[in-house]
């Protein structure tokens, strides 16, 4: 077949694309102008610049293809705009997704994302018939992504749209290039730069294996549905002490009260706002989605596709030593 991946230089994008390579494929990467493409290095694909707001590079991209893995996204927990992220991952979605059926794209796999789902009372663990809406979704990052995969739906139903959907969980493991906000988690965490935290819970998933369950909803997935890519529920204490233990430190033990903390989150978002800073390290959008545990389940992917997720402490210990070896914790 010929397969064309968005967001290959990332994390997940860049594991589904050593994926599709191991089977044998040479997939075609549809890149940013001046992206940061060192997950590509030395790999057999394609390379098409272009991006999700340029219709005419997607044209571009999608001659030729048979298959589609749309796995790129504005992944941000605060955004200072947060338009960008409905421009990229609602409309660019869109426009990836009618480029698709003009060209008559015979299969999509869909990257969503466990922030779409819905969250029991109760905590126990969610699945991907757990009821929400967009009102249960906080911030703009959680909203875009709930918005897109709807339009994507929309697009199978009313379109015929060959899509299925997948939604990772939280990856944990090499080539976190950015890093992600998980990824700086584990850094700053793995550096000893992390003496508190708040505490909640994560599903810990090895970015291979979500980029295995892409391959495997590809294969056998059925069209219109989803499939929740998961690994192993953890507290936010055990994988912070499973981090610090792998190079050898004390776990932060202080945890902080959430409610608190709100004011100073405010604070440092004004800031980052006004002087055009960083990201803040403390955000109102974390803070409330630190009040649950993101907690799930993946019954349906492992009945359905056979996806086999490997244990957490891999993904964490794949992830701290990849960080040590590219220099990031010096």
């Amino acid at each position: 077949m010929s397969v064309l991946v968005t967001g290959g230089t990332g994390f997940v994008g860049s594991a589904v694309v050593r994926a599709l390579i191991a089977q044998g494929e040479r997939p075609r990467c549809l890149v940013r102008c001046g992206s940061d493409r060192r997950n590509l290095a030395g790999l057999d694909v394609e390379l098409v610049e272009g991006d999700l707001s340029r219709e005419d590079s997607l044209e571009a991209a999608l001659k030729g293809c048979t298959a589609l893995f749309h796995v790129a996204a504005d992944y941000r927990i605060w955004a200072r705009r947060p338009e960008d992220l409905i421009r990229t991952n609602v409309e660019g979605t869109r426009r990836l997704m009618m480029a698709a059926l003009r060209h008559g794209v015979e299969r999509v796999v869909h990257t969503s994302s466990v922030a779409v789902l819905g969250k029991l009372g109760n905590g126990e663990p969610a699945d991907e018939a757990t009821a929400v809406c967009l009102g249960d979704m906080i911030g703009a990052y959680k909203r875009s992504k709930f918005l897109a995969e709807e339009e994507v739906r929309r697009l199978q139903r009313e379109e015929g749209l060959p899509v299925v959907i997948v939604n990772p969980s939280t990856p944990f493991g090499p080539r976190d290039v950015k890093p992600t906000p998980t990824g700086r988690l584990v850094v700053a965490a793995a550096a000893g730069r992390m003496p508190a935290f708040v505490d909640t819970g994560l599903n810990v998933v090895h970015v291979d294996d979500v980029a295995a369950g892409h391959l495997l909803a590809f294969e056998k997935g059925k069209l219109g549905e989803r499939y929740l890519l998961r690994g192993e529920n953890l507290g936010l204490a055990e994988i912070l002490g499973q981090v610090a233990a792998l190079r050898g430190r004390r776990a932060p033990r202080l945890r902080l009260p959430r409610r608190p903390l709100f004011p100073l989150a405010v604070a440092a978002q004004a800031w980052a706002r006004a002087t055009g800073g960083r990201k803040p390290m403390l955000t109102v959008e974390g803070l409330r989605m630190a009040a649950r545990p993101m907690y799930f389940r993946h019954d349906k992917a492992a009945r359905d596709l056979g996806y086999r997720p490997r244990p957490a402490a891999e993904a964490i210990a794949d992830a701290v030593g990849w960080f040590e070896r590219e220099g990031y914790l010096s």
